[in-house]
């Protein structure tokens, strides 16, 4: 699987944003796809997944402003960025998980920076 993110870019506090995550190639056990985001000099954090039946999940510090969706057809996923903080800024990062294999496969990641 291969992943292409787009999106972001350098955003005001307040305002909203979104990324893309296209995947290509087989997606064949892959039943989690989420977002991940890295800050300078702090670990890869989970922002938010999706996995079979629709069930997602997000990190405490993005409940009720993101918003991880996904388009099967268009082997697409995304994340709705809304009410962005300066804390907000990172490398993001999607994440395509093979539960058949237990391998993770990343986009390359997307900057994503947030002004107050």
């Amino acid at each position: 699987v291969q992943l292409q993110a787009s999106g972001g870019g350098f955003v005001q506090a307040g305002t909203s944003t979104a990324l893309s995550c296209v995947a290509s190639g087989t997606v064949f056990g892959i039943n989690r796809m989420g977002w991940f985001r890295q800050s300078p000099g702090k670990k890869r954090e989970m922002v938010a997944t999706m996995s079979g039946g629709n069930i997602t999940n997000y990190a405490d510090a993005v409940k009720g402003r993101f918003t991880i969706s996904r388009n099967l057809t268009k082997m697409t996923l995304y994340l709705q960025m809304d009410n962005l903080r300066p804390e907000d800024t990172a490398v993001y990062y999607c994440n395509f998980y093979n539960a058949v294999s237990g391998t993770d496969f990343w986009g390359q990641g997307t900057q994503v920076t947030v002004s107050s």
